[in-house]
């Protein structure tokens, strides 16, 4: 059955594009290992492909998604046939946008993944968000254009390594699992996309350096990355002393998440004493 034969159109002002492989859906749904939660946020479900493999799952499942009729499908086909033995819901579905969102009134107190086919026009912003509240998401997994996904998981030295694959590997251990054709989507996207797993690591609090300072050094490094690190970061009011550290000959790509993190924590230190 067709996603129009569903009732429900792909909106192109949505970035929706309709995953119709039950295969690669399986797969997807397969990414979340439930290690330390057992609530999970999906993010833009439209039609259910990838739900109906999460709700296999002993999980809680709260949908959000922007698009009513897809909502209104998803209740019909979906909300009924899902509650646990004493007759609650383990499936919730709202309409709301997960940018504006609060996060703090989902599963409150509680942790939760997230998971999803992410719309490709809004996904890095997803992933910045859910570093905001990275405290309460122990895992995040889905599917985006293969670029970016390939980019979060990036390591130094490659052109594609950048702002998000620092930011994100500071707190999570990035993988990049498989590839899938936009043939498999109704309509098909032009570019290939890309599942990966983000798993928080257990240290994540324990950062070395201040995160927001960490969060400046990198934007800084990568908005001039055919710089050195020295000329990237003229800006903030270093000493003549450690502008001379031999670290600053670099240029960002060159400098490992570790690397980043002990150039954070040195930087705070030197402003300190100035």
């Amino acid at each position: 059955m067709s996603n129009s034969d569903k009732g429900v159109r792909a909106k192109k002002h949505l970035g929706q594009h309709f995953l119709r492989d039950e295969n690669v859906a399986k797969k997807i749904g397969n990414t979340l290992t439930l290690k330390g939660y057992s609530n999970v946020l999906e993010i833009g479900p439209g039609t259910g492909v990838l739900t109906k493999y999460i709700l296999d799952k002993p999980i809680t499942l709260l949908a959000m998604d922007l698009d009513r009729e897809s909502i209104a499908y998803l209740n019909t086909h979906f909300k009924f046939e899902h509650r646990d033995i004493a007759g609650d819901d383990k499936f919730t579905i709202i309409e709301a946008d997960f940018l504006k969102y609060d996060l703090d009134a989902i599963f409150p107190e509680q942790p939760f993944a997230i998971t999803g086919n992410f719309p490709y026009n809004i996904s890095t912003q997803i992933v910045f968000k859910m570093l905001e509240n990275k405290e309460r998401i122990p895992e995040f997994t889905g599917m985006f254009q293969k670029e970016v996904a390939q980019r979060i998981c990036e390591k130094e030295g490659s052109k594609a390594y950048g702002i998000l694959s620092v930011l994100a590997q500071a707190f999570y251990d990035a993988e990049y699992l498989f590839t899938v054709p936009p043939e498999v989507f109704n309509p098909p996207p032009k570019v290939d996309s890309g599942v990966l797993r983000l798993t928080r690591k257990e240290n994540y609090q324990d950062l070395g350096c201040d995160p927001k300072m960490l969060y400046r050094v990198v934007k800084m490094a990568f908005q001039q990355r055919r710089k050195t690190m020295r000329n990237s970061l003229k800006g903030m009011g270093l000493s003549d002393r450690f502008r001379e550290s031999e670290i600053l000959n670099k240029r960002p790509e060159q400098l490992s998440v570790e690397m980043f993190i002990e150039l954070t924590n040195n930087i705070q230190a030197d402003i300190k004493s100035a």
